[in-house]
């Protein structure tokens, strides 16, 4: 029974790239990349290869923590609830978002001036993940992913400040660190990629007796039987005392 309810891929493929991330880290501080390599340098051919890279990079342990649990949490969900479109919209958006990082010019917002900058990180796969689940389960309006997308919008909500560059909220001695650029990609590719794959993956489920033209036998028999039994419910019916009934008839149909 746990089998079916959990997804271990889900398990697997978060615990991978969290591993991976920190292994990447590790490269980093033993001096394997250094500079700009490995990272996202906006319209510059040789930052071309950050798209698959810069994932798994970070400028420190602050950086790699805060990336880390989300990562996992949200490539969890991805798997569990999405698992036959859930490799297409990590990967794809993976590099989509990158790419879309790549051609955006590193523009100061007041003075209006390029900037040379580095961008390493997987905080644009965050992005892609949560704006993914989130928007997906509005977009399908099934309950079940709507309650996922619920519990995305609690714990990460505060994620959509960051697709606006601090520079509006605070005035900073020293250009800003962090990359709206990633963030803000992600949340467009998420949101995109939420509205083009709604109706990929687990459809919602429509019971027999939904349809218009439905008709059972044994229901009838069910109603008719009733009505023998119990006429003085047919004198005069309120709206609610006919809900009563088909409720009761349901419960009788699903006994049986």
């Amino acid at each position: 029974m746990r089998n079916k309810v959990l997804n271990y891929s889900a398990l697997l493929y978060g615990t991978i790239m969290v591993a991976l991330m920190w292994l990447g880290f590790l490269l980093q501080n033993l001096g394997w990349f250094t500079g700009c390599e490995g990272a996202i340098i906006p319209l510059n051919p040789s930052g071309l290869k950050g798209i698959f890279l810069s994932p798994f990079l970070h400028g420190s342990l602050e950086h790699i923590f805060g990336n880390s649990v989300p990562i996992f949490v949200l490539t969890f969900l991805l798997f569990q609830f999405y698992p036959f479109i859930a490799k297409k919209i990590f990967f794809l958006g993976w590099l989509l978002t990158g790419f879309l990082v790549w051609l955006l010019p590193p523009v100061d917002i007041y003075s209006g001036e390029f900037n040379a900058v580095c961008i390493i990180g997987a905080s644009g796969i965050v992005y892609v993940l949560a704006f993914f689940i989130f928007f997906s389960g509005v977009f399908r309006w099934n309950m079940k992913l709507l309650t996922v997308s619920m519990v995305v919008a609690l714990y990460y909500g505060s994620l959509i400040w960051g697709v606006l560059p601090e520079e509006l909220f605070s005035s900073l001695s020293e250009p800003s660190r962090i990359s709206w650029q990633s963030h803000l990609s992600g949340a467009i590719i998420g949101i995109m990629m939420a509205f083009i794959f709604r109706k990929n993956g687990e459809k919602k489920k429509k019971y027999i007796w939904e349809f218009p033209n439905y008709y059972s036998e044994k229901d009838d028999k069910l109603w008719q039987e009733y009505k023998e039994n119990h006429p003085d419910d047919f004198l005069e019916l309120p709206y609610q005392k006919k809900q009563s009934i088909w409720k009761h008839l349901d419960e009788i149909r699903k006994n049986e």
